[in-house]
């Protein structure tokens, strides 16, 4: 089957695949993963040692100058709106949560810049709980290799994939999709050439 191939293949290439960003507490994996939205791991890990050295505590962080840190978080983009994120997070989980990161997908909705993508990435980093988040690595290999259709939104791409992949196994997969999407089936060059899925690729003809 298509689907177990695919398995074999991201096992092969990514037989112990961890998340890349840097993170040791669960806000701090939460805040982490908001300000890596439109921007990478690699600069978001310049960044969040730097507001988490200088706001060691949540209530440190709540009552950070905003424009100390936009500064900061100057480098991830949108620094503007993400600083007023992370203050508000901080407020929020500091006056309302007791300082611990809720699991349910209903409270964690109700922080500012986390969405759909953002609580399954948190819920399966730090809580080990099944869940595939479809970003721009996992939707672009999905439906290149034929597990979605090209006009399938990402809540559509994220049930198509959780239907074909094992429950027991979509947190390894989510993070592998996303590392042979940002280092092999790349938006721009992908390596066609050395893929062993390439004969089931929607876009070899393209690429190659």
């Amino acid at each position: 089957m298509k689907t177990n191939r695919i398995i074999d293949y991201l096992n092969f290439l990514f037989p112990n695949p961890v998340c890349e960003l840097n993170f040791t507490k669960d806000y701090e994996c939460l805040i982490a993963i908001v300000l890596s939205a439109q921007s990478t791991d690699k600069r978001v890990n310049t960044v969040t040692p730097q507001i988490f050295t200088k706001y060691k505590t949540l209530k440190d962080l709540k009552k950070a100058d905003i424009k100390d840190l936009e500064e900061i978080i100057r480098p991830v983009g949108s620094f503007h709106k993400k600083a007023s994120f992370v203050k508000e997070i901080a407020r929020l989980l500091d006056e309302e949560y007791n300082g611990l990161v809720p699991t349910e997908r209903e409270e964690l909705i109700k922080f500012p810049g986390v969405g759909r993508k953002t609580i399954n990435v948190f819920l399966s980093e730090f809580y080990n709980i099944p869940a595939i988040a479809v970003d721009t690595h996992v939707e672009r290999v999905s439906k290149r290799l034929g597990l979605a259709k090209v006009e399938d939104d990402v809540l559509e791409v994220e049930k198509k994939l959780q239907k074909k992949f094992p429950k027991s196994i979509w947190s390894r997969v989510h993070l592998q999709l996303v590392l042979f999407g940002r280092y092999h089936c790349k938006a721009i060059k992908p390596e066609c050439y050395k893929c062993s899925l390439v004969d089931i690729c929607k876009e070899k003809k393209k690429n190659l």
